[in-house]
């Protein structure tokens, strides 16, 4: 589905759903300052209409990717390294699994989830999380049969229709890791260690705040103390602080409202309410950071904003410049690039086996946010090592088929072979800061050789096209390379060495109409290929080499510097 037919169907159905009085779909206005500018397709004839991304998605262009690509290749070298195995969930999702897992009176479920009625009229949902998704394919696919716990990662584009800032967008990419079936604080412990190993490579320098939020023999207790204590500042609480109080307590603990945050800096502290399980659990847990040194703090107040969270919950919080640059020297800003925890009665809500399991989840573009705000920069994309320069139309066949054999051989290749100009090429090349180029004209066709060129040293050398592979590797000491077998390329046609004069005659005519005022004949019943090659040599191009090298070749495998005149 186009994505503007779905912004306009997603308003339509919320809409509907609205005026039926259905509770499970609340649809939410817009505020004045957000109102969203019409998606639908301008007008035919309407010569002023943009045409744009939607409000809450962005474009990652070209100069933006080498930050994520560094992302991405992090990720993946983490998760192997500490053994998690790639699982790929769908996009969309069953509404009632996010509705089940999340919780109902979250501000995923209640605000923010891209909802609407397929073709068939299921109801379902873009997802806004992967461990909803992750832990139903563990029920689904019989994973408690597998050696416990089983280590999980993904990685991709989920949805949230939330207010658009900084790293934060309607459409985001998240990174997800997750281990389910097994309870024993360690492996709590492990999975933090594997997500400081990230962002160490990444360069971002990163606290965890943690917390234990208990379970359920001991939260109700805490509770009834929270709702005690929120009771006796309602008048100080705002509208949706009110509201938690009657249907999700915990929640009001992670209100962003400063009114409410004076509030709950009195409030009582869940770990003073823990109960033997919970509290040893947590102990163990700050015992393994310890060993690992892992740089955490304790934040009494953490809850995480979903309901299916027991015991451990943490967040990770980078360490970074104000880009305001109003903050005190050296101190920087925290900035929440991820957070998670432990869910050990998640899998049997969803209708599995009762299974313990913890994990996290972080935001790409809060991380490349933290990234570049830490001086991060991004590896250079490397030069090609080979460029591909051919003049005519039959080279540039030849060395279309050579380029596919060289990228087999392992080399990066670069090439223009839409010109046909060579010092046009030539340019193209040392702006690529290619180390070699391979030069093709109709004189090597003839002979079966190419040209090699130091793009450093500007020497040139001609080598047996049948052998360039070799040659190629010579230069490069190719040591990967020495210990395999390499695809050679195919040699150069048979008619090449031995010609269809037909089709030489053809070719000649096409290539060399005029020399010195008088068209090439080629009696193609009695010449030979060393005729034809001498009838080459001694014509006088117009003083554009289109068709050949140009070059008074002086073979000398140690390589030969030629005058100015003669370089390409």
């Amino acid at each position: 589905m186009k994505f503007l037919e779905f912004d306009a169907l997603y308003s339509d159905f919320h809409l509907s759903m609205s005026q039926k009085g259905n509770n499970n779909m609340k649809a939410k206005s817009a505020p004045p300052e957000e109102k969203v500018e019409s998606s639908l397709p301008a007008q035919a004839g309407a010569k002023d209409a943009k045409v744009q991304t939607i409000r809450g998605m962005r474009d990652v262009l070209p100069e933006e990717y080498p930050l994520w690509s560094s992302v991405f290749q992090a990720v993946e070298r983490v998760a192997q390294d500490f053994r998690y195995e790639r699982i790929l969930v769908p996009l969309v999702e069953a509404t009632g699994l996010f509705s089940r897992s999340v919780g109902t009176e979250t501000d995923i479920v209640e605000k923010e989830m891209y909802t609407f009625n397929d073709r068939g009229g299921e109801n379902i949902t873009l997802r806004p999380e992967f461990t909803a998704s992750i832990a139903r394919a563990y029920i689904e696919h019989g994973m408690h049969a597998r050696p416990q716990p089983v280590r999980l990662w993904d990685m991709g584009p989920a949805f949230r229709y939330d207010r658009p800032q900084a790293g934060r967008h309607r459409q985001f990419w998240q990174y997800d890791f997750e281990v389910l079936g097994d309870g024993h604080p360690i492996i709590d412990a492990q999975l933090i260690a594997a997500l400081t190993t990230l962002y160490n490579t990444l360069s971002v320098p990163v606290t965890i705040a943690i917390n234990s939020i208990g379970e359920k023999a001991c939260r109700p207790a805490y509770i009834k103390a929270l709702v005690d204590y929120l009771s006796s500042h309602r008048s100080s609480l705002c509208e949706d602080c009110g509201r938690r109080m009657e249907t999700n307590p915990l929640r009001a603990l992670d209100c962003k409202e400063p009114e409410c945050q004076r509030v709950l800096a009195q409030a009582p502290q869940i770990v003073d309410w823990l109960c033997e399980n919970c509290r040893e659990h947590f102990v163990k847990v700050l015992e393994y950071l310890d060993e690992l040194e892992a740089p955490y703090y304790l934040e009494p107040r953490l809850v995480r904003g979903l309901d299916y969270y027991t015991r451990t919950t943490f967040e990770v919080m980078a360490k970074v410049a104000d880009p305001s640059g109003i903050e005190t020297e050296g101190e920087g800003i925290a900035l929440a690039i991820g957070g998670g925890g432990r869910y050990d009665t998640l899998v049997a809500e969803l209708g599995g086996r009762a299974t313990p399991a913890v994990g996290f989840a972080g935001g790409v573009e809060r991380l490349i946010l933290a990234m570049q705000r830490s001086g991060f920069s991004a590896p250079p994309r490397p030069s090609p090592q080979l460029f591909l320069a051919q003049l005519g139309n039959e080279a540039r066949k030849k060395t279309l088929s050579l380029s596919l054999h060289l990228r087999r051989a392992g080399y990066t290749v670069a090439d223009q072979f839409s010109k046909d100009g060579l010092s046009q090429q030539l340019e193209v090349a040392a702006r690529l800061g290619c180390r070699y180029t391979l030069i093709l004209g109709q004189k090597e066709l003839l002979d079966c050789t190419i040209i090699i060129r130091d793009m450093e040293s500007g020497i040139q050398e001609i080598v047996d096209y049948a052998k360039v592979i070799q040659e190629i590797e010579k230069r490069f000491s190719r040591k990967d390379l020495l210990a395999k077998k390499v695809s050679l390329p195919p040699p150069l046609n048979n008619d090449m060495r031995k010609p269809d004069l037909k089709r030489e005659e053809y070719l000649l005519k096409e290539s060399f109409e005029k020399a010195e005022g008088e068209e090439i004949v080629v009696e193609s019943e009695s010449m030979s290929i060393e005729e034809i090659t001498e009838e080459i040599e001694g014509v006088e191009t117009d003083g554009e080499e289109k068709y050949g090298s140009g070059l008074k070749w002086v073979p000398d495998s140690n390589g030969v510097e030629y005058g100015d005149e003669e370089k390409y």
